[in-house]
This record gives structure tokens, sequence and C-alpha cells, in this order.
């Protein structure tokens, strides 16, 4: 399944990208809403063949980990990564207002994996606030 997706965001684009490649703000906004994503649990090392990790924490002890490796790190406006089979590639363009990120995902997900990513992705533009 390919799709992409672009969010408009109030922040600058080194505070997206802050946002993508520190555990603490990472663990803010990855993941669907009925997780958690302790801090502790996200791995990021943002180089090429540099690896990513963050482990999902549900009810009743459910844990789900995902990950890859990151291909592409231009900061502030470039990170290419693998997420399972699919390769992910997050684009910002910094505006005078802030940054319209570009997410786009190349490789077979099933709609729950859509789902989870878009969900993340609204996560983060609250995270980060929205330009009106």
């Amino acid at each position: 399944m390919e799709y992409s997706v672009e969010r408009a965001l109030a922040a600058p684009p080194d505070q997206v990208y802050a946002a993508w490649t520190t555990p603490e703000r990472f663990a803010r906004w990855f993941g669907p809403r009925i997780f958690t994503t302790p801090p502790g649990r996200v791995v990021l090392d943002p180089r090429p063949g540099g690896a990513w990790q963050a482990t999902l924490v549900g009810e009743h002890g459910f844990e789900a980990t995902l990950g890859g490796f990151y291909q592409e790190a231009s900061v502030p406006d470039r990170l290419v990564f693998t997420s399972g089979a699919a390769l992910v590639t997050v684009t910002l363009r910094g505006e005078r207002d802030g940054t319209v990120l570009r997410f786009q995902h190349l490789g077979a997900a099933e709609e729950h994996v859509r789902a989870a990513w878009l969900e993340s992705l609204d996560r983060l533009a609250e995270h980060l606030g929205v330009r009106p």
C-alpha cells in the first residue's frame, strides 16, 4: 500500500525534526492513542544504517515493538527509514509560519498500519501545534 499525507504544523522544521529523532519527544506522539510509548523503550539513531525501535504498551501487558533502519537523515528536512517491510519518507519544508510535513509510505501494509500512522501524525500535529 502506497500513500502520502501532508500536515501543516506550527513548529519550525528543527523542532519537527527533533520530535522524530529525540526519544522523549517521539514517545509523546508515536502510536495509536490506546497505547503508551515509554521514552525508555524508544531507541533512535538517526543516521544512515542507524536503527530505530519503539515499544508500544497497551492494556493487560500487551506490547508491540516496531522498528527498522534509517537510510537517510538530513537535518532538519528529511528522514528516510524502514518500518517493517515498508519504506517511510518524511520531508519537512519550512514556511514563514511553520512547517509542512509530507509523510510517504511505500510498501505492503494492512489498513490497520495505515490507520496507526495517520493517528500518530494527528498526535504529532497536536504535540507541535497545527498551523491555521
